[in-house]
């Protein structure tokens, strides 16, 4: 195990306020790079993507960089322009 991953393993177990929040940022941090990557993926850039979905570049940036908070539609959305489809799955907390 890195140090990095021991720091913030006992940290979590100190600090709940810190291990909500880290948990909840990462999944949120981890969803905007999968959505980048599928788009990278594809050959497209973030302008033809927001073209693709009728709305502005700024805003794929912006799921791309802080995805707090998206909407399931939005993910089937983008999803869907990039030619592929959504699919979610609940998985053990590794963290714990």
């Amino acid at each position: 195990m890195s140090d990095l991953k021991k720091y913030i393993k006992e940290r979590k177990k100190r600090d709940k306020a810190f291990a909500k929040g880290f948990d909840e940022g990462y999944e949120q941090f981890k969803i905007g790079v999968v959505l980048r990557q599928a788009r990278e993926e594809a050959g497209i850039t973030q302008e033809e993507l927001a073209r693709r979905l009728k709305t502005r570049k700024t805003a794929i940036s912006r799921i791309e960089n802080h995805a707090e908070d998206i909407k399931l539609s939005t993910l089937e959305r983008v999803a869907g322009a990039l030619g592929k489809r959504l699919q979610i799955s609940i998985a053990k907390n590794k963290f714990r």
